[in-house]
């Protein structure tokens, strides 16, 4: 990867609905040039996916919690049951397996504390050792933006 691919990729993190003729005159390039390296990215898997990031005020999904869990089963069973479970719940944005005291640790938005009540009723299907659970205040910072100025020459 150079400087030219590093460009366009800080340049669609900011907003992926560029077409290509305006990603291209943002990073100095032919749009053709423009359109290759994007194709190239996208098959090298460097661009994952395009979506759109949606406002969770707006669509009613106000309360962000995460969900610390600890789990007395350290098996390929039920991990793959945890999995299922997690995956089938709509409101659960993200799961991580961890290091450390905690075994894994979730991020989900929710309506309400009845909305995160009955997100807890179908996470604990999954026999849950422990689980925890911290609400959201106040987001300081949120971001999906890697870090690619850094790695810029």
């Amino acid at each position: 990867m150079d400087k030219q691919d590093l460009l366009l990729l800080r340049s669609i993190q900011q907003d992926s609905s560029l077409s290509t003729g305006e990603l291209a005159e943002q990073v100095g390039m032919s749009k053709s040039a423009c359109w290759r390296r994007l194709q190239k990215l996208t098959a090298d898997g460097v661009i994952k996916k395009q979506v759109a990031i949606l406002d969770e005020q707006k669509l009613n999904l106000p309360l962000t919690v995460y969900i610390s869990i600890r789990t007395n089963e350290h098996n390929d069973n039920w991990a793959s049951q945890f999995q299922k479970v997690t995956k089938n719940i709509s409101g659960i944005l993200e799961v991580y397996r961890m290091s450390g005291d905690l075994d894994y640790l979730l991020k989900a938005v929710v309506e309400d504390m009845q909305g995160y009540d009955k997100l807890y009723k179908q996470l604990i299907k999954a026999e849950l050792f422990d689980v925890s659970s911290s609400f959201v205040m106040e987001t300081m910072k949120q971001t999906t933006e890697l870090p690619l100025h850094s790695n810029i020459n």
